[in-house]
């Protein structure tokens, strides 16, 4: 059930923190935040959560995220929208048990990092990476053989999706619209979607994971899922299958995706996210032809800022009415 905020009877005090996805706030942003918050609110933008400290005692929300610091030095804080996908550096103690309600991105994000994970599909199965890398070299006759006689057309073949949130019913969209099945498990009771008609739990996860020819993990980091994708997982996998995530890193055991990779367990891995970021340069990872990624850069477009901030102002007047607010987080399951 979507929570709803009791505030003082008083103007609101918003402190905004600028972030990586939330970098610039302009006038126009200022003047559609205040007018949502209702007459009198006070709104203060600073260029970093460091720099809200010293403004955090009076307010009542913010717009952003709250480390520790700045949480303790907001003593009348009610609630925080945060401006990040994941809310994993939310999930510490102080924050978690406290009254604070947590909201933000959630199930508005899915649809560039479903672009990204297709793009990094393509480059593996189209063999556009290994063209890229060639460059010249690969209008030699061996060459231009070895990638046409490997090439994979996804039309016919089985995406898997672990985790049926905004992203991966993007992912299921796009699947669908390449020609492919698509299963989706999840470990809550969630709507079916997008070409998706029934999602299953997680007593068919073995199965699902052994069937697919793409497996997509599309779950938030929590205690539950952190190295969930680990040697039993990788063997589960069918041997030609790629493993392909875009949502977090930590969610792969390193070792076991290098071993699964070395011995052929799978057939591939596509990943915006690593183990450890950012990925040292002497990762095993880099050196594996059927491994493409890029830096967690998934989360970029020019339509995020813009939406979750139009987000944040649909909550402020729900707040000023008392009606439920949009994104809400439980901070007990951590998403």
């Amino acid at each position: 059930m979507s929570p709803t905020i009791s505030v003082p009877d008083k103007p609101l005090n918003i402190l905004v923190t600028k972030t990586l996805t939330l970098p610039e706030v302009s006038v126009e942003d200022e003047a559609m935040i205040r007018e949502a918050a209702g007459p009198g609110a006070s709104v203060t933008i600073v260029d970093n959560p460091r720099e809200g400290i010293e403004h955090a005692a009076m307010a009542d929300v913010v717009l952003g995220i709250t480390p520790k610091s700045l949480f303790r030095a907001a003593p009348n804080l009610k609630w925080v929208h945060a401006t990040a996908s994941g809310v994993d550096m939310f999930m510490y103690e102080e924050f978690v048990e406290s009254n604070v309600v947590l909201t933000g991105e959630k199930g508005l994000v899915g649809g560039h990092l479903a672009d990204t994970a297709f793009g990094l599909l393509l480059a593996l199965t189209r063999r556009i990476k290994t063209a890229i890398e060639l460059g010249p070299d690969g209008w030699t006759l061996k060459n231009r053989e070895e990638m046409r006689f490997s090439e994979i057309e996804l039309e016919g073949l089985t995406m898997g999706i672990v985790g049926f949130g905004g992203t991966g019913r993007h992912l299921a969209r796009r699947a669908l619209a390449f020609g492919m099945k698509v299963r989706a498990v999840d470990a809550f009771p969630v709507e079916p979607s997008d070409g998706v008609e029934v999602v299953e739990g997680l007593d068919v996860l073995d199965e699902v994971i052994g069937i697919s020819d793409v497996l997509a993990v599309g779950l938030p980091l929590t205690n539950e899922t952190r190295g969930m994708c680990n040697d039993n997982f990788f063997s589960t996998m069918k041997s030609t299958a790629i493993f392909l995530n875009v949502t977090r890193g930590e969610i792969i055991d390193g070792p076991s995706l290098e071993r699964a990779l070395q011995n052929g367990a799978i057939g591939g891995a596509a990943l915006d996210v690593a183990p450890v970021e950012p990925l040292p340069a002497d990762s095993p990872l880099w050196g594996f032809k059927n491994c493409v990624m890029t830096p967690h850069t998934a989360g970029a477009s020019q339509h995020r800022g813009r939406r979750n901030l139009e987000r944040f102002c649909r909550n402020l007047v729900a707040v000023r009415e008392g009606s439920a607010l949009e994104g809400a987080v439980d901070k007990q399951a951590g998403f």
